[in-house]
């Protein structure tokens, strides 16, 4: 390996220490308690280390965003996998909701707080969710193409069901539901009720 080489590891593997332990602060202590300094000790480097790797807060939440994204895409792969489209789109529906309810949290991150958005400007596309939606995209797209859903438009059929599973998972994690009053088990078959019940209704 040529120092070049090694230089590039050393900077991937230096990132990947910033982003875990960042990661770890922002889910455990939440992004407002959070600092680069408190970031700096838990890895134990100074923060001008950090703000050799980036500029502020917000930019370096982006990239535990995109790390968080890329968690939700290997449990697409893992549990959302069935060779029938129809049945796989079920399967994405559960595995989203399920990955909300056991990660508050990152979801937060992902989908709920704004902070991670300062760092996209206005001509710039949001990245970090794009091979989450693709993978539901193109599921639809399958659906679609043998006519098991009545969507008939790719985009508006995927921000639906995304808009759903949304929905649901904010709703739960924000304590939402509670005004049901139902006990969490109930909670839970309520909500896979909702999904059925909202995948009846685009069924063909």
């Amino acid at each position: 390996m040529g120092i070049q080489d090694r230089k590039e590891r050393d900077k991937l593997e230096m990132r990947k220490r910033i982003i875990d332990a960042a990661m770890h602060m922002f889910t455990k202590e939440g992004y407002e308690h959070a600092s680069i300094r408190k970031i700096a000790d838990k890895i134990e480097y100074s923060p001008a280390t950090i703000y050799l790797y980036y500029k502020d807060k917000d930019e370096l939440l982006y990239d535990v965003q995109a790390e968080c994204f890329s968690k939700l895409v290997d449990i697409f792969k893992r549990e959302a996998n069935a060779p029938h489209p129809f049945t796989r789109l079920e399967q994405i529906c559960r595995s989203y909701v399920q990955f909300g309810k056991n990660h508050a949290e990152m979801y937060d991150l992902m989908f709920i707080m704004k902070s991670p958005m300062n760092n996209v400007h206005e001509h710039e596309n949001w990245q970090n969710a794009d091979d989450a939606f693709a993978y539901l995209a193109k599921t639809i797209a399958e659906c679609m193409e043998q006519g098991l859903i009545k969507y008939d438009n790719l985009y508006l059929g995927a921000l639906s069901v995304w808009a759903m599973g949304h929905g649901l998972v904010s709703l739960n994690i924000r304590c939402r539901m509670k005004v049901m009053d139902m006990t969490e088990e109930q909670t839970d078959d309520a909500i896979n009720a909702a999904i059925e019940g909202y995948l009846s209704t685009i069924k063909k």
